[in-house]
């Protein structure tokens, strides 16, 4: 494989050498997303785009364009934020691949997930919701901090990141993506839409992933990233009249993971440890929009989205399967009373319905008790309507204030009122100020939502929980300085999140155990972050970004740091153009910082010293956790060479290059059917350098 790469490198080498006078390929497959071209008589004015954008109205928040996805080979939602110093991706555990998004210091179920602005991949789909989007089809990603507005519901309580898949009336054409890796990876993405008149266009997205290469490091006997085998397609369809637009579409995921212990594993027994995680997702969405006054901006919209998941997966012996049924709806209304007063009210309707079944896989070996202890009902149902107003005052772009307030009723939990806040001053070009406060609410499905977990020998003990219940408040200030001739962007930002009601993931207390209760006590995150953009030549870029989290929360009584939590972070990127814009060099640096490890060794039933060590010999050779351990910082290097053509562009590159890993990702690998061992206690990658190539392919008009 290497020798691949380096033909590849070296072919692109002479290209450049003997193209670069050529002119611009106008034409190429993403000329519209990177560069912007004005002919005037003999001269030709080329700018380039932002890959980032912040959002204009009082939330804050930034939009991720393609120009940015394209600086890192970005297959899917979940590795779409290398570059970005707001949103961490992390494995959940070392066994299943499953990740997770953290935004504000706190876990992605915190953060609302949309798809054009529908909420999407709820409860089950969590665990591994970052692997159905493929990257190729986004066409940007926006990711806003805080409470977010009610308009979407009351489930944001650190953020929402709301996807936007490339759409049917987009330049009309055939685009085919091809990458491979070398952890023995290939995907083959492919997009493509009809104008079949002025007003009706449809639309193709079809993705095809397979991962078949068995990784074992660090020679634990278990593979280090599962088989995974995905298909995806989506069909959409958009109507485009003077007073009516629609928009809908459908989609069906299937796919299949297989991991555990590998095949060469001395550890093996008669009986070895597997995983199998087989999906079948399907999901369909509507919008229509009636446009009532194209002056004054009003108009009505009723949309709504339905999805069905169906996971059975089994996790060594145990076995579980997840019918989820999800629908919703909302009704909208939206006017400008004035270039002063925007109003927006609307109703919305959620229904939520889960049939899950625990057992034993094997035949004649129970389950031990309280493997899931005081597990939720097999079917677990919740219906809440609800209705939201929200007065925007937009004070020649100088004050923009948004008030909302919107009222639910859980079939579950009764009524509650989620009240949001968000005020932007600007008072010139040069400096901006946002403040915001609101609350959110959560239901929790606890075994759905973590059921990746279930790998895991500890026992899974679920008490009655709450609804969750947060307040979040938010500052942030934008600068932007003339700086030898050029901007320099600055921004500085804090976020408290306080928790009313937390449904907390007890690590700590018992070896044995992971006990999901209801928080007694105090939970809460600080979060700091700096960041600035300056370009220091013409077509070379650079971003620097700083972040401090304080993220603590009340596990037995005792005030606590969150496990597995970096208490910082570092990020420096570099992008560099040539003046043609035939290549694209792009750098990323990150450094994560230490965090706290579980206390919950149990040292009476192990052959080891009571020590401060941060890792500690077994009797069996493994390790495990010591009372005040924490994990250490580590570097990360990602980097990725573009080089555009005509009718395409080669990319090639490499992720985590300083090839840093976890050492030992699980804990007691030797006896995974015992009640110790655990792959749950990931705080780095589990992987060491990886590099990749791909292609990117336009066929242009069909």
């Amino acid at each position: 494989m290497k020798y691949i790469f380096t033909s590849i490198v070296m072919m692109l080498s002479v290209s450049v050498c003997g193209k670069e006078s050529n002119s611009l390929p106008t034409d190429s497959l993403d000329a519209p997303d990177t560069l912007k071209t004005q002919n005037l008589s003999d001269v030709t004015i080329t700018s380039r785009r932002s890959g980032t954008r912040r959002l204009a109205g009082a939330v804050n928040g930034i939009v991720v364009n393609r120009e940015e996805l394209f600086k890192a080979a970005c297959c899917n939602l979940g590795e779409s934020f290398t570059t970005n110093p707001s949103v961490d991706v992390n494995y959940s555990d070392a066994a299943t691949g499953a990740k997770q998004i953290k935004l504000l210091g706190l876990s992605g179920t915190y953060v609302q997930m949309l798809t054009e602005n529908l909420p999407n991949f709820r409860g089950a789909a969590a665990p591994y919701a970052l692997d159905y989007v493929p990257g190729p089809w986004m066409k940007s990603i926006q990711v806003s901090k805080g409470s977010s507005s009610v308009r979407n519901g009351y489930e944001s309580i650190t953020g929402q990141i709301d996807v936007e898949y490339l759409k049917p009336d987009d330049d009309q054409g055939v685009t085919v993506n091809l990458f491979g890796n070398t952890m023995g990876r290939f995907e083959a993405n492919a997009d493509g839409n009809v104008h079949l008149d002025d007003h009706l266009s449809t639309e193709l997205l079809a993705h095809y992933q397979n991962e078949w290469s068995h990784h074992d490091q660090n020679d634990d006997g278990f593979q280090d990233q599962p088989n995974v085998r995905q298909w995806n397609f989506q069909n959409r369809w958009k109507w485009r009249g003077d007073h009516y637009l629609f928009h809908g579409g459908v989609g069906i995921i299937k796919e299949k993971r297989e991991g555990g212990q590998t095949t060469h594993s001395q550890m093996m027994s008669s009986r070895p440890y597997l995983i199998g995680v087989e999906t079948d997702r399907y999901e369909g969405y509507m919008k229509h929009a009636f446009i009532i006054d194209p002056e004054r901006g009003m108009n009505i919209a009723l949309m709504g989205n339905v999805s069905m998941h169906k996971m059975d997966a089994n996790y060594g012996h145990k076995q579980y399967s997840v019918n989820e049924k999800n629908a919703y709806a909302q009704l909208l209304f939206e006017t400008n009373f004035s270039d002063l007063h925007n109003l927006s009210a609307g109703l919305s309707l959620n229904h939520d319905y889960l049939k899950q079944d625990l057992r034993s896989l094997f035949e004649g070996v129970a389950l031990r008790a309280e493997t899931v202890a005081a597990k939720p009902q097999p079917i677990e149902k919740e219906t809440t309507p609800g209705a939201y107003v929200q007065y925007t005052l937009n004070v020649d772009n100088k004050l923009t204030a948004m008030a909302g307030i919107r009222a639910d009723h859980s079939s579950r939990y009764g009524t509650f009122v989620t009240p949001r806040f968000h005020v932007k001053y600007t008072p010139s070009d040069l400096v901006s100020v946002r403040l915001s406060a609101g609350k959110g609410y959560r239901t929790v499905h606890a075994l759905a939502e973590n059921n990746n977990l279930l790998a895991s020998g500890r026992r899974m003990v679920i008490d009655d929980l709450e609804q969750e219940a947060a307040w979040n408040y938010g500052i942030s200030n934008s600068w932007y300085i003339p700086l030898f001739g050029k901007t320099l962007k600055l921004n500085a930002e804090y976020y408290h999140t306080r928790f009313i009601r937390q449904a907390v993931i007890d690590y700590d207390s018992d070896q044995t155990m992971i006990h999901v209760t209801n928080l007694d006590g105090k939970s809460y995150s600080n979060t700091v972050q700096i960041d600035a953009t300056y370009p220091v030549v013409s077509g070379l870029e650079l971003t620097a970004a700083w972040r401090l989290n304080d993220v603590k929360c009340t596990y037995g009584g005792k005030l606590m740091e969150k496990p597995l939590t970096s208490r910082y972070k570092g990020l420096i990127t570099a992008s560099y153009k040539t003046p043609l814009g035939l290549w694209q060099f792009d750098v990323t640096l990150q450094l994560n910082g230490g965090g706290r490890m579980p206390n919950y060794i149990d040292h009476s039933t192990l052959n080891i010293e009571h020590d401060s060590s941060s890792e500690s010999a077994t009797n069996n050779g493994q390790w495990s956790m010591v009372n005040g351990q924490s994990f250490p910082a580590y570097e990360q290097v990602s980097a990725q060479i573009t080089r555009w053509f005509r009718h395409f562009s080669v990319y090639v590159g490499g992720e985590n290059l300083t090839g840093f890993r976890q050492e030992q990702s699980i804990i007691n690998a030797a006896n995974p059917w015992s009640d110790t061992f655990d792959p749950t206690m990931v705080w780095g990658p589990v992987q060491g350098a990886m590099f990749y190539a791909g292609i990117r392919i336009n066929f242009g008009r069909l």
